[in-house]
């Protein structure tokens, strides 16, 4: 997999952390539709790529303190295991705009790389059985593929089974 450069006005938060890291990654562009019912979904079919390999980056409140998960679009976060992988109680999913807010990244296109302000994360466990992985690059319409170990270790996070 190359390197891609910001190229057409794409470079993002996401991309520029990347670049900076020397990481190998592969930016992928679809035409978003305002539409559509699930912004993961989208992106598999638009790319033509299985649900099991892109991935959704979520915001939950763990005990007060916002927590990222990213999961498979073809699932859902399992709130009590994110919760269990940090060492917390009880877990729900974040305020929209505070989510916004943290990553400064708008719903449907926040990225676990880049946030303004960077989160505990846990990613979830299956994405090691991938040679790469999608998640969002920082735009609705717009992927990143890399490495999922490369995921992790940009982003500081542990790996758990999160995903249901």
């Amino acid at each position: 997999m190359a390197k891609k450069t910001k190229k057409g006005g794409q470079g993002t938060p996401a991309t520029v952390a990347l670049e900076s890291a020397a990481v190998a990654f592969t930016v992928h562009a679809y035409e978003h539709d305002p539409a559509a019912a699930s912004y993961g979904g989208e992106a598999a079919e638009a790319l033509g790529v299985a649900p099991e390999r892109v991935f959704k980056t979520l915001v939950a409140d763990v005990d007060g303190a916002l927590t990222v998960g990213v999961v498979p679009v073809a699932g859902q976060l399992d709130l009590k295991a994110l919760a269990a992988a940090v060492g917390g109680k009880r877990a729900a999913m974040a305020d929209p705009a505070a989510a916004e807010r943290s990553s400064g990244y708008v719903l449907g296109g926040i990225s676990p790389l880049g946030q303004r302000r960077p989160l505990r994360t846990v990613v979830d466990a299956g994405a090691l059985g991938h040679p790469t992985i999608y998640v969002s690059a920082g735009r609705r319409g717009l992927e990143v593929e890399l490495a999922p170990g490369d995921l992790i270790a940009l982003t500081k996070a542990t790996t758990a089974p999160i995903a249901r």
